[in-house]
């Protein structure tokens, strides 16, 4: 698997998925614009909150076209009680697919520069 292609990446319910057969000229090269910035993040650590309380440490590895997410060489670290005194249990997990159902929070390791770009992502 080398990475994301065109057709395996959407980011966001509000984007529709393109197909090159029928996108226009300038949707295209805003998806492809999309695709070069999610290439960046390949690899990069990436900490991601799930509804229920857990987080997933690991290394970014693809996205879908639905928003689920799969994490390479992954932890999770979720709170043995709900005591805040208590600290984290943690166990190796390796390769996991998050849904974006699932999905609270997203963080990506990287500089500041490169976090003030990435976040043109959402619109």
């Amino acid at each position: 698997m080398e990475g994301p292609s065109d057709d395996q990446v959407t980011l966001g319910p509000q984007d529709s998925y393109l197909n090159s057969s029928t996108a226009s000229a300038d949707t295209t090269s805003s998806s492809s614009q999309h695709v070069a910035k999610l290439q960046k993040l390949l690899y990069r650590r990436m900490l991601i909150g799930v509804n229920d309380g857990r987080y997933f440490l690991g290394l970014f590895q693809c996205i879908d076209k639905q928003g689920n997410i799969i994490l390479q060489d992954s932890v999770e670290y979720r709170s043995a009680r709900h005591s805040s005194s208590l600290p984290m249990e943690q166990r190796c997990l390796g390769l996991i697919l998050i849904p974006a159902a699932c999905r609270s929070s997203c963080h990506v390791d990287c500089f500041i520069e490169e976090q003030m770009s990435l976040m043109s992502l959402g619109t």
